[in-house]
């Protein structure tokens, strides 16, 4: 009974060594290899946007870029953000972007006629007016909602458009110059029927500063 109990025990024990050295080794380094083949790379590693050799963000991932003078805003911005991010600005990229935290992804679950998401959508709608020089009305629905990831990386053609003027002026760019940013970094529907049309926000800010050299 004895040595049986010690095969038993052997038994298991290599098992778990074998399984360990499978699904904890060979499998995941075998999933990461793949992900490094040329044409999967960029996905799998984040789809991580460089400018000179330096990470300025991602592709997939709305950062809201932060001015140091609110006044002299150069900037496209994203939609809000629905996570509990620090929205402090930092000078970690060339961007000055808002240190949002991916892990943290989430819509804000608040219905329609929530009264907090209500004064939400009405502050930001005073605040965007304001820093745009519209009226509220004029401010796109996307521009005061929070996707449902709550990072969304692009915004609709409309409020590109609505923050053209600004940033054309700060950027020392005519209206024309940018309003052509926009169209070229403007992506259409999914396989031509799904979804809406989007302009990649990262993109468009890096196309501007390519515009200012």
């Amino acid at each position: 009974m004895r040595s049986g109990l010690l095969k038993q025990t052997a038994a298991g024990l290599r098992m778990v060594i074998l399984l360990t050295l499978l699904l904890g080794i060979v499998y995941p380094l075998a999933v990461w290899g793949v992900g490094q083949i040329p044409g999967l790379s960029a996905q799998a590693n984040g789809s991580i946007v460089q400018v000179d050799g330096q990470p300025v963000g991602s592709s997939l991932i709305g950062l809201n870029p932060v001015a140091k003078d609110p006044d002299n805003d150069p900037y496209f911005h994203t939609r809000p953000s629905a996570t509990a991010s620090d929205f402090s600005a930092t000078d970690n990229t060339k961007l000055g972007l808002a240190d949002n935290d991916a892990a943290t992804s989430a819509p804000s679950n608040l219905s329609a006629d929530n009264p907090v998401l209500v004064a939400q959508i009405k502050a930001r709608k005073e605040e965007i007016a304001k820093r745009e020089g519209v009226s509220v009305d004029q401010v796109p629905t996307d521009a005061v909602t929070a996707s449902a990831s709550g990072l969304d990386p692009s915004i609709s053609p409309a409020y590109a458009k609505l923050q053209i003027a600004r940033v054309a002026k700060v950027n020392g760019l005519s209206a024309d110059q940018v309003t052509k940013i926009v169209d070229d970094n403007t992506s259409g529907r999914a396989a031509g029927f799904l979804g809406e049309p989007g302009v990649n926000v990262l993109a468009l800010n890096l196309a501007v500063q390519a515009a200012k050299r």
